[in-house]
């Protein structure tokens, strides 16, 4: 395993993190998921990344319980806040009553008294943003929150908080957790460039865009069963923008690159992302210890400026670099 700073901080993350959005308490049995955490350990993996709202909060007890007997010290574990998580007007969003009820409940579910990294998970523009950073600095003041983050904010959002958080004093951002890939690279235009500046990094998911570029989806044929494209409740909606035969047929072209390198398709996907200076670390989920260890050879990978450019070549038409895209809600009426 290898490691990277995460923003201008002197906090070091592995540059494979485990994530259990999709897998944990929900598609994955809790012994599975025992042993993809240990799979994780085992192959040098320190960083853990989910959120309160993951199945229901199950999400943040299964991992608790999983890196039961684990050194904390020797562990990053990452969690949010923003999605409801009960059936209350204030049980979701970053008010201030929100923010600390939830922090509660995320450290109680992973039996610990502190997480590494406390994000945002959306913006939400019902409360003030000073309230929120006001609110995430106590929390930093007290011990229960190491750093502060957040996830698919705009590059004029997280401009704003960083300049809130230099006028009153606060703690700043130091990483934002944004969907990145070969495929999506909406943060490409405005939010790296800012990111770069300030001192921020990224904590990419998806970096295989949701099993698409392991080129096991073809195209003119069904999804095969079981995968998360036939998942209403496990991610099909959101691997629905890639399921065409225009994405699907150039997602095949990569294969030769892939084993002209010696790497498998998803470890092609996870290097590419790795490649760029200001990811920090990409997030990878598994439902069998196998696709951990399969995930975690992309590091240390190098592609040179030809490779990149055949990549391009293959990818350029089908992939989004829309900014606009940045996966916030939209502010409401």
């Amino acid at each position: 395993m290898e490691f990277r700073t995460l923003g201008r901080s002197g906090l070091k993350v592995s540059e494979i993190s485990y994530g259990n959005w999709l897998t944990h308490g929900s598609q994955v049995e809790e012994d599975a998921a025992k042993q993809c955490v240990q799979a994780a350990l085992d192959e040098g993996i320190t960083t853990f990344d989910t959120a309160d709202v993951y199945a229901g909060t199950k999400a943040e007890s299964v991992l608790g319980r999983a890196l039961k007997g684990v050194r904390r010290e020797s562990l990053e574990i990452f969690t949010k806040v923003y999605w409801p998580t009960g059936p209350g007007v204030n049980d979701r969003g970053l008010s201030r009553k929100h923010i600390t009820e939830s922090i509660h409940g995320s450290l109680r579910r992973l039996q610990t008294d502190y997480v590494d990294l406390y994000q945002a998970h959306r913006f939400d523009y019902e409360t003030p943003l000073e309230e929120t950073l006001k609110t995430f600095d106590d929390l930093v003041r007290q011990g229960k929150v190491l750093y502060i983050g957040v996830s698919e904010w705009t590059a004029d959002q997280i401009a704003q908080a960083l300049k809130i958080a230099d006028d009153m004093g606060f703690d700043r951002i130091v990483s934002n957790q944004p969907q990145y890939s070969a495929l999506w690279r909406v943060i490409e235009p405005e939010i790296v460039p800012l990111s770069e500046r300030e001192g921020v990094s990224q904590i990419v998911w998806s970096p295989i865009a949701q099993g698409v570029l392991t080129g096991k989806y073809q195209p003119g044929q069904a999804p095969p069963e079981g995968s998360r494209a036939t998942d209403a409740s496990g991610g099909a909606d959101m691997i629905s923008r890639f399921m065409n035969d225009d994405v699907l047929g150039r997602v095949q072209e990569l294969k030769p690159i892939a084993a002209d390198l010696g790497l498998t398709m998803a470890q092609l996907a996870v290097a590419w992302v790795l490649q760029n200076p200001n990811v920090a670390s990409a997030i990878v989920g598994a439902s069998r210890p196998e696709q951990v260890r399969d995930n975690v050879k992309a590091v240390g990978v190098k592609l040179d400026s030809g490779v990149l450019e055949r990549i391009d070549t293959v990818l350029g038409p089908v992939v989004e670099r829309d900014p606009t895209k940045t996966a916030s809600p939209p502010k409401r009426p």
